[in-house]
């Protein structure tokens, strides 16, 4: 189902979605994944190729039209990708918002 806000994203999800604000393809989105989280977070094959073909059905990434012939498909965002990216930037913020204001009260 296109068109539609989902919240919350998969940590998954929401990384790929980062990853492809500008053009890129999967071993792409692996190393800026590794190298953001700090290694926290690898991508394996089946799980990056199945969150990329995923996120390509909902209309959340396109393929970029590749200008030679590679083996390679790079993909970006979309507009309706960009709005659910943003949603849940702002439920992050909000709910980090909330544990600091907790964090505060409760000396924690």
């Amino acid at each position: 189902m296109k068109n539609k806000i989902e919240s919350p994203l998969t940590e998954t999800a929401f990384l790929i979605l980062l990853a492809m604000t500008k053009p890129n393809h999967g071993y792409g989105v692996q190393q800026f994944v590794e190298k953001k989280t700090k290694g926290r977070v690898v991508f394996g094959p089946g799980t990056l190729y199945g969150a990329i073909n995923n996120l390509s059905k909902k209309g959340w990434i396109e393929q970029v039209p590749a200008e030679t012939e590679t083996r390679k498909k790079e993909y970006i965002i979309t507009e309706l990708g960009r709005e659910n990216l943003n949603y849940e930037i702002k439920r992050l913020k909000e709910s980090l918002s909330i544990a600091d204001e907790i964090a505060k009260e409760e000396r924690i």
